[in-house]
């Protein structure tokens, strides 16, 4: 059975009104500066933003893309990927420091148990003073020893914060694990993107390797038939050198490629994290890894002021801002409070006897008088970080800006430059079957075929490098203006 004590313990009645008078201004002024979010140093619209359209910060990379080898890769990515992990650390460490400096609103209430022992000396002399001699003559002499308990519960220097000056360190902090969690979005959307251009990389270089062997195939081909007819003194030495030039610069091709090949691979799996199984490796196939849905033409400021690097900025210069107002509080005075309540008792039986309670209320004013201008350069080091935040806020948006832009410019013209090489490359092909077949019938001589060869070989190649940037100028639209993070 537990018995309750009640402990006829109550501070004066003048004591509590001053707490619950102090209490109440708690909360009633704020010294940091009115914030207001800064206007977007870019013109309002850029390109032709379609009005219907949904904004891509709304598509979640699952739907924009489409490939489900791919889709794989990027999932293996979000779990395993050490950048975004670290993003993801920074997070509940910003989660933790805002909880540690929120504590500070509120009081910590502690309860203590306490014994203090004294000996007192037997031999003193009449003025209460220990004299010399008779401590010299009776150092075997022991003195009564004391024993006080006590039991307490309260709180210690508690911060009246009637300037704002936790609070607004409490907004700060809260403000920078907003910008972390923003942060850990925009590293995602990074990470899907590079993802995906490491992907469709790879299938590019192995179309390119696919190029570079039907190449060296049919180089070899040809220089074994000559070889032949050199043996039965049909062909010439020249043309078989020059048919050996050709299959050594395939055979270079092929081994730069298969190079390449590895190297991307070995950046996939650093992107993912882990080893990328085979089966999630793309072929030689460029598919179209986007929605078929246009992309847009042009975007608002707006639109970009949600990217998430964007809003990052914002977040650190509203805390910024509300810094200022703690360091102002600086110049006033910091009340304080220190109460505690309990019992005492020379004896450990009676601790929680009645009348054996104790109580204590200090309360503490510190009002700063002179420290060589300290506070004052402390708020001028506040007031510069806040305008160095918000330059960099403008120079992110601005940044952004120019990222559209340029992926916008490169959309534009790269439909009709495709279009262009693929009417190349066929031409190119048709060329090199001509004057093979002439080369063949003696019309001409290895040197039109030769140079027919080069020129198809370059225009599948640039055809390829123009599909890959086609297909990758579509992930970096989808990137720049906010999206994939969902």
């Amino acid at each position: 059975m537990i018995k309750l004590i009640k402990l006829n313990l109550m501070l004066p009645v003048k004591y509590l009104a001053l707490v619950a008078g102090t209490l109440l201004l708690t909360a009633c002024i704020n010294l940091a500066p009115f914030y207001s979010p800064p206007e977007a140093p870019v013109p309002a619209t850029l390109g032709t933003p379609a009005i219907k359209q949904k904004p891509l910060t709304e598509v979640g990379w699952q739907s924009f893309i489409t490939d489900k080898r791919l889709q794989q890769v990027i999932d293996l990515a979000l779990k395993n990927n050490r950048d975004l992990r670290v993003a993801a650390l920074n997070i509940e460490k910003s989660r933790a420091q805002y909880q540690v400096q929120r504590a500070n609103l509120f009081p910590t209430v502690a309860a203590t148990l306490s014994e203090t022992a004294s000996k007192g000396m037997s031999n003193v002399g009449n003025n209460g003073n220990v004299s010399a001699g008779t401590v010299a003559a009776s150092n075997n002499s022991s003195g009564n020893v004391s024993h006080v308990y006590r039991a307490t519960v309260g709180f210690s220097a508690y911060e009246l914060d009637l300037f704002g000056r936790v609070r607004n360190l409490n907004e700060q902090a809260l403000q920078t694990f907003y910008s972390q969690e923003e942060n850990r979005k925009s590293t995602q959307i990074s990470l899907v993107a590079e993802i995906a251009t490491a992907w469709l990389t790879l299938a590019a270089d192995k179309k390119r390797l696919e190029i570079a062997q039907q190449t060296l195939t049919s180089q070899q081909n040809t220089y074994e038939i000559n070889q032949k007819m050199f043996d039965l003194g049909v062909a010439n030495a020249l043309t078989l050198k020059q048919l050996q030039t050709s299959v050594d610069n395939a055979r270079v091709a092929v081994a730069t490629y298969n190079i390449q090949i590895k190297q991307d691979t070995n950046a996939l799996n650093l992107l993912a994290g882990s080893m990328v199984p085979a089966a999630w490796l793309p072929d030689s196939t460029l598919a179209n890894v986007a929605l078929v849905t246009q992309l847009p033409r042009g975007v608002t400021s707006k639109t970009l002021q949600q990217r998430p690097d964007v809003r990052a900025a914002e977040h650190l210069l509203e805390g910024a801002n509300a810094n200022i107002g703690a360091l102002r509080a600086a110049f006033f005075p910091t009340i304080s409070m220190t109460t505690t309540v309990g019992t005492a008792s020379t004896e450990l039986n009676g601790l929680f006897r009645t009348g054996s309670g104790i109580w204590t209320f200090v309360p503490q004013i510190s009002l700063p008088i002179f420290n060589a201008g300290r506070n004052r350069a402390n708020l001028t080091i506040g007031e510069k970080d806040q305008q160095i935040l918000l330059a960099q806020y403008e120079k992110t948006v601005q940044t952004a800006f120019r990222e559209v832009a340029d992926v916008l410019v490169q959309r534009e013209g790269l439909q009709s430059q495709l279009e262009a090489q693929k009417s190349l490359t066929d031409a190119a092909a048709a060329a090199f079957m001509l004057a093979d077949a002439r080369f063949k019938n003696g019309v001409d001589s290895y040197l039109v075929v030769l140079d027919a060869q080069r020129t198809l070989y370059t225009a599948e190649q640039s055809l390829v490098t123009l599909q890959l940037s086609d297909a990758a100028s579509q992930l970096t639209l989808y990137k720049v203006v906010g999206g994939g993070w969902h």
